[in-house]
């Protein structure tokens, strides 16, 4: 299930999918800089703006690994 904007914030990890992506889905990982969609949820995801530049839709939370 694709996470609404309110379990979304700067500083975590996610999923995305970017636009040139779509098509394969191929996913990459990074960190949540800023929120890009104001709306509360969008159907193919929120869009984000990582860390490292990158845009795309939020298809993922990522859980820390608790095992240690």
């Amino acid at each position: 299930m694709i996470p609404a904007r309110s379990q979304i914030r700067a500083g975590l990890d996610v999923d995305i999918v970017q636009k040139h992506h779509q098509r394969s889905g191929d996913l990459t990982r990074g960190v949540v800089a800023q929120l890009l969609t104001s709306s509360a949820a969008h159907p193919h995801g929120i869009k984000v703006r990582l860390t490292t530049g990158e845009v795309g839709r939020v298809q993922a939370l990522v859980i820390p690994d608790a095992g240690g």
